[in-house]
C-alpha cells in the first residue's frame, strides 16, 4: 500500500462468470491485504439477487436518488447495463485517504476506463480475470442459478464487448484454477506495491 494520501486504486474486471468477484472477496479475507484494501461497494438501481446483502455487496437505490447523486458529481464512474444504473461513489477515495489503505474496485471495462482517465495511470492499476474458454464462462454463469436464460445469453453477448477491452489492462490473470489464480493477483499487488512512484 502507498504511504501517500492519494491512495492507489486497483482494478479488477472481467466477464460475468469470469470469478473476479469471489476473487476480490478471496483477496479481502486475507489478513494481509485486508489490513491494506478497502472495497468500494458500487451503487446499483438494480434489485438484489437472493445471495446479495445492502449494503455488503450493493447499496441499491431507487432510481430517482441516483439521477440525483449523478447530478451532483457524487460518483467516480457510472454505466447503464441491462437497464440497470452502477456507480462507484467518489468519497471512497476520501475514506481511503483517512485510513491510509488503497481502494479495490471490482468494476466494468467502461467504468475501468473512466477511473483511468480520472485519476490517470499512475495511480491505477488494472487487472482482467478471464475463465480458460467460452464453455467454462457459460457453464458458471449457469451454475449461479441468478439469471434467466435470456439473461445469461444477453451477458454472453457482452462478453465480446468486454474482451475487446482486454488488451488495454495491465494485467490479465485466466481464472483456471482458483487459488492459483488468487495467488496471480496477489503477486501484482505485492509487486506493484514496491514500486517507487
Amino acid at each position: 500500500m502507498s504511504s501517500r494520501t492519494a491512495p492507489r486504486v486497483w482494478i479488477v474486471s472481467g466477464p460475468s462468470g469470469s470469478g473476479k468477484t469471489t476473487l476480490c472477496e478471496a483477496l479481502l479475507r486475507d489478513p494481509f491485504w485486508e489490513k491494506r484494501l478497502l472495497r468500494s461497494v458500487s451503487v446499483t438501481t438494480r434489485p438484489l439477487r437472493p445471495r446479495e446483502k445492502q449494503g455488503r455487496d450493493y447499496t441499491r437505490i431507487p432510481e430517482a436518488a441516483f439521477l440525483e447523486l449523478l447530478k451532483k458529481k457524487a460518483f467516480l464512474e457510472h454505466e447503464k447495463i441491462f437497464g440497470a444504473f452502477y456507480a462507484t461513489p467518489r468519497s471512497i477515495l476520501e475514506k481511503a485517504g483517512r485510513q491510509k489503505k488503497d481502494v479495490l474496485l471490482c468494476i466494468d471495462v467502461k467504468g475501468a476506463a473512466t477511473v483511468r482517465r480520472v485519476l490517470g495511470r499512475s495511480r491505477v492499476t488494472s487487472i482482467f480475470v478471464v475463465t480458460p474458454g467460452a464453455r467454462a464462462l457459460v457453464r458458471r454463469l449457469r451454475q449461479r442459478s441468478t439469471e434467466s436464460k435470456k439473461d445469461i445469453e444477453k451477458r454472453l453477448r457482452r462478453v465480446k464487448i468486454e474482451l475487446c477491452h482486454m488488451k488495454r489492462y495491465d494485467y490479465i490473470v485466466i481464472n483456471d484454477v482458483f487459488d492459483e489464480a488468487l495467488g496471480k493477483i496477489k503477486a501484482i499487488l505485492t509487486a506493484k506495491s514496491c514500486e517507487s512512484h
